[in-house]
């Protein structure tokens, strides 16, 4: 895991996207102890420096962060999650009730089994693809993801750069920024050091059984979208939003999937007045 900001700052836990790892784009330490807060992120089993746990769920996230909070004596704490890191904050919000005061998702994906929501429509081919073989041929997505993780690490470029031809300009945009394109490059080549597993991990957990229903939270969430993403749609989060009664929505014209980078600082600081 990872800690930056104010030491005795307002706890925020901040769950990396897919693939991703603790060292993802994250404001400044200086930035974050000038907000008051103190901001934790850590690996997903199978990411960076975390032993994988082959068949884990997105529920069992909730476990892992009591268990850093418990460590750190830290017992009341906001979580937000970016991209696939989104349905492991909702799961922490369901499932910790008493320990998370707010929640925040930053364009994540909807339940696999979403009823009335065409799950891969507006959707990248290359996720399209994984996310199948993911219920339908996991040999495939394995295969797909041992090589692309080769890759990656000996050239982290080369995963923006395969993941720039599906962009809109939006995110074009955003990463053709030199400090946030270092950062990314940096997160990727953490997360797959070891190898794809915490990848495969969480492309399998994200298209199984979360292990939670999203009608048990009961917390403030705040879920923000930008509208051209097309890694992951913002019918996703409109989804969400119809089943989560303390839902605030924000989607954002002229913005889409790594605009979330862009977002962060604002939803920590909502993430941190309670």
């Amino acid at each position: 895991m990872e800690i930056t900001g104010k030491p005795d700052g307002v706890p925020v836990f901040l769950l990396h996207g897919t693939p991703g790892s603790r060292s993802g784009p994250k404001p400044r330490g200086s930035v974050l102890y000038r907000y008051g807060i103190r901001l934790i992120s850590y690996d997903r089993p199978g990411y960076g420096g975390s032993t994988p746990r082959p068949g884990r769920t997105v529920a069992d996230a909730a476990q892992d962060i009591k268990a850093i909070a418990e460590r750190l004596g830290i017992y009341r704490f906001s979580v937000v999650g970016r991209s696939g890191g989104g349905p492991h904050a909702l799961a922490c919000a369901a499932l910790l009730p008493d320990s998370v005061a707010r929640t925040a998702v930053l364009v994540g994906f909807a339940n696999p089994d979403a009823a009335g929501l065409e799950w891969f429509g507006g959707m990248t081919e290359s996720n399209r693809r994984d996310f199948t073989a993911a219920s339908a041929d996991r040999l495939r997505l394995v295969e797909r993801l041992r090589e692309q993780a080769a890759r990656t690490r000996r050239d982290p470029e080369s995963l923006l750069t395969q993941l720039e031809a599906d962009m809109t300009w939006p995110d074009r945009h955003v990463v053709q920024d030199l400090a946030i394109r270092r950062l990314l490059a940096q997160a990727y080549r953490e997360a797959l050091r070891d190898g794809p597993q915490g990848w495969i991990d969480d492309v399998l957990a994200l298209r199984r059984d979360w292990g939670f229903s999203l009608s048990a939270i009961s917390g403030p969430v705040r879920l923000w979208h930008g509208e051209q993403d097309n890694f992951a749609p913002v019918s996703h989060t409109m989804w969400l939003a119809r089943q989560i009664q303390t839902a605030e929505v924000d989607v954002q014209p002229g913005a889409a999937h790594f605009g979330a980078v862009q977002i962060l600082p604002e939803m920590l600081e909502w993430l941190s007045s309670w």
